[in-house]
């Protein structure tokens, strides 16, 4: 029992980390590439852009400039400001700068705003971004071109983090996700999202629990209804990233007490609605990665049980315990391995983390801005 329960779990971490992506390699090969852009001469559709914002009062401005900016009709465009209950200058300062439309709401939550808008929105696609984004002037174009097809109900764009100063890791990790969000968006779609850049079609649109955010619980609920999930990577957006490892610890661990209520209760654990190869996806990138903090510890104790009968068990356990050792010292080292080796673990730890934080005290509808991303 003991040596199924360390390869098992070894197997499961590796196939998690490195397997799927490869999977998905080998998968996309043999499909040939959707063509995901219109026409030259195709009619760009309306769209409300909407921004809910929590006390933004000093980057609503600017977000609202890079959007008048944007390479865009200015008449097909509806800038929407959803003020949730701010208790600065945000919705008059949103107002000066030029959104059309600015609701100032009690408040409710990011989700709760953002249904607000879409009430509120008069447009053929809504797109939806979060205060401190920066996007590319042709992001907009780029991020509606998928709409041609009728089966999209989503597309999200890719975002790039910020990070000149600090020790934060999550650019290396984010530039892994998006290579494995361009395979799963060629095959099944993709299984999540981010809130500096993404849009949906007003009939294919969710108003989901307020405590359960759009970047996890739109693409997978949206598949289930029939329509496709894709990435658009050429639609870029900029955000300036948690300056430190420990900071990024703690805004994946808020994050993920919003994740696992969707995980348990919002439907991603149910199969019915899901396509054979989306089930895969879903499976593979979202519920075992959220394994992980368990698998590694089967692992961990499995390989300290067994260390006396046989090198592999003993090579692991050393292995386990260099990583570790590793991240320890990341806290005080700048040195690139160290500090890779210190986001993984509190990475994953956040995970578990999470989840106690929903368990013992439940997940607020409310949030809060991450430090230093202002």
């Amino acid at each position: 029992m003991l040596r199924a329960l360390f390869w098992g779990s070894s197997a499961l971490i590796a196939y998690a980390h490195a397997g799927y992506p490869l999977l998905l390699w080998m998968l996309a090969r043999a499909r040939p590439a959707r063509p995901e852009t219109p026409s030259a001469n195709a009619e760009l559709p309306s769209v409300a852009l909407i921004v809910a914002a929590y006390d933004e009062q000093d980057v609503i401005a600017a977000k609202i400039a890079n959007a008048l900016a944007l390479d865009y009709p200015r008449e097909r465009l509806e800038l929407i400001v959803a003020s949730d209950g701010s208790s600065d200058g945000t919705a008059e300062r949103a107002r000066s700068a030029g959104a059309d439309v600015v609701l100032d709401l009690p408040r409710g939550g990011k989700v709760r705003a953002q249904d607000a808008a879409v009430r509120s929105a008069h447009a053929q696609v809504l797109a939806f971004s979060d205060a401190n984004s920066s996007w590319a002037p042709d992001a907009l174009r780029r991020l509606v071109a998928p709409f041609w097809d009728p089966r999209v109900g989503y597309v999200c764009g890719q975002v790039a983090f910020v990070n000149a100063e600090g020790t934060n890791q999550e650019g290396a990790y984010w530039r892994y996700e998006m290579a494995v969000r361009t395979l799963e968006s060629r095959l099944g779609g993709v299984t999540a999202g981010n809130g500096a850049i993404y849009a949906v079609r007003p009939e294919a649109y969710l108003f989901v629990d307020p405590r359960m955010g759009h970047d996890l619980a739109l693409p997978f609920n949206i598949v289930k209804r029939g329509r496709r999930a894709v990435y658009a990577p050429a639609a870029r957006a900029q955000e300036k990233m948690v300056p430190s490892i420990e900071g990024e610890f703690r805004r994946k661990r808020r994050m993920m007490s919003h994740a696992w209520p969707i995980v348990v209760r919002g439907g991603m654990l149910s199969p019915r609605g899901y396509p054979p190869l989306y089930a895969l996806q879903i499976a593979s990138h979202r519920l075992l990665r959220y394994a992980t903090p368990a698998l590694h510890l089967a692992a961990l104790a499995s390989s300290a049980a067994l260390r006396r009968r046989g090198a592999p068990y003993t090579l692991a356990l050393w292995a386990q315990g260099a990583l570790l050792l590793a991240a320890a010292l990341g806290g005080r080292s700048r040195a690139r391995p160290l500090r890779l080796a210190r986001y993984y673990v509190l990475v994953t730890a956040s995970l578990a983390a999470g989840l106690w934080d929903w368990i013992r005290s439940g997940t607020p509808a409310g949030w809060e801005k991450p430090e230093g991303t202002r």
